[in-house]
């Protein structure tokens, strides 16, 4: 069952995916009326074969529902990712629960034993639950990152580093990490959308720090995918690891992000769309 989150989520990403597309890419001509950038509505409702009325109360997040071959329809239409098609359809279908704990150990508790575990592993190992508070971590990622057990409680984020003058220094390519974390980040949370702490961490994060709202508002969603990140640190320079994030039913919505080391040369490429 979908709420109105979901719908004015579904809206809101429709949009922005149709105006990113050009008429010349999907072989119209511009006109030279054409004021605003993108597709307009009636052109995305043509090519996918629907009504344009019923497209806009789409993107208006009206309760309608569409068919899973409409929605492949227009994933074809605005050129969508396998990741982005496969999250309209769960914004337009709704939500399956999450699994049950096994026994009176929580998410969290698991996550924690387990990178309390590799405690000595020379790279760097975190947990972090739904809301990206750091729930545990290694030596090696207070050595890379920063000694989140010295942060306060409440502040230990990894957002709200990634953010800080720190986060900002020791994550090179900056701007493309971060982007890809909170895409990931918001596939992740759509299930829980309607938690309100999840609300007010997403509000807080835009009203700080304009580069999270930009790219919040730029509606990006990707899954779990290994990436290359570079983190620079002050007295051993820079290192490239490939950022393995897992998830298990055992400690959903909880990850556990792995960081192996990178050779020269390394032609590897798992977080190829």
């Amino acid at each position: 069952m979908t709420t109105e989150n979901d719908r004015r989520e579904l809206a809101g990403f429709l949009r922005s995916r149709r105006e990113r597309i050009t008429p010349a890419d999907v072989g119209l001509p511009a006109g030279p009326r054409r004021r605003a950038a993108g597709l307009r509505r009636e052109e995305v409702a043509v090519l996918a074969g629907l009504s344009p009325t019923w497209y806009t109360y789409l993107e208006q997040g009206r309760e309608i529902r569409p068919s899973p071959e409409v929605l492949d329809s227009l994933a074809r239409v605005l050129g969508l990712t396998e990741d982005e098609r496969r999250y309209m359809h769960s914004l337009a279908y709704g939500k399956t629960s999450r699994a049950p704990l096994q026994g009176d150990v929580s998410a969290e508790d698991l996550v924690k034993r387990l990178v309390a575990s590799m405690d000595d592993a020379p790279y760097p190992v975190y947990g972090a639950n739904l809301y990206v508070d750091v729930i545990a971590c290694n030596r090696a990622a207070a050595e890379w990152y920063t000694d989140f057990g010295a942060v306060a409680e409440d502040q230990r984020n990894m957002l709200r580093w990634l953010f800080s003058a720190e986060g900002r220094e020791r994550v090179q390519n900056w701007e493309a990490d971060v982007s890809d974390i909170i895409a990931r980040w918001r596939t992740a949370i759509m299930p829980s959308i309607e938690d309100d702490r999840l609300g007010a961490l997403v509000a807080d994060l835009k009203a700080r720090h304009p580069d999270f709202s930009r790219m919040w508002d730029n509606h990006d969603v990707r899954e779990l995918r290994s990436r290359l990140r570079t983190l620079r640190h002050p007295t051993l320079g820079d290192r490239t690891f490939r950022a393995l994030t897992m998830q298990s039913v055992e400690f959903t919505p909880c990850i556990v992000v792995f960081h192996m080391p990178v050779q020269p040369g390394d032609k590897w490429e798992l977080s190829r769309q």
